[in-house]
């Protein structure tokens, strides 16, 4: 990254407006673990963190947890470091023989056009788990969503704009944020 990123990536996050606070946030991951928790005790489910968005979502979600699962991760992007996802690149996928006859349960960001999930439950559908479902933390409201796309679990609903923070970038910066934030509309 070069200079003239960081510094706008530092007057983006400067600029930018809060959609959801940091206790806010808490409260969505203490929800989600809740009904993960209802669903998957019992049944020693395979939890799948998408990189790199899924990572905080996962940490914070899965130290709510309080029952027996193995955890794994997958890589697919379209975003790159960019503000606009391009064709889908896969990083890692897991094992077939580590899906097959699992419940599976995958956790990312947020749920946006949703071309990027719909192609991981595709390919994770050929490996034949005996459940699939998705959790994200957040989930944009528009009409652009691709067919198929959605989310069985869903935290917080964000606005249609280009959000950032608990996971989700502003070219590469800013996931470690405790809040979600928004770039400043133009």
């Amino acid at each position: 990254m070069t200079a003239a990123t960081l510094d706008e990536a530092i007057r983006v996050r400067r600029q930018a407006d809060c959609l959801h606070d940091a206790s806010t946030v808490q409260r969505a991951f203490d929800a989600l673990a809740e009904q993960i928790s209802r669903d998957y005790t019992g049944r020693n489910p395979l939890v799948l963190c998408v990189m790199n968005g899924g990572l905080y979502p996962t940490s914070e979600i899965t130290r709510r947890l309080d029952f027996a699962f193995e955890q794994d991760y997958l890589h697919a992007t379209r975003y790159r470091g960019a503000t606009e996802g391009g064709g889908l690149v896969w990083k890692r996928q897991p094992e077939a023989n580590a899906i097959a006859g699992r419940d599976v349960l995958v956790l990312d960001d947020i749920l946006d056009e949703g071309h990027t999930l719909v192609a991981i439950r595709r390919a994770l559908l050929e490996f034949r788990p005996a459940s699939l479902r998705v959790a994200v933390l957040a989930e944009k409201r528009h009409d652009r969503r691709a067919p198929g796309a959605h989310a069985e679990y869903v935290g917080l609903e964000v606005e249609d704009r280009y959000v950032f923070g608990c996971g989700m970038d502003f070219k590469e910066y800013w996931r470690q944020l405790p809040a979600i934030y928004a770039v400043k509309d133009a």
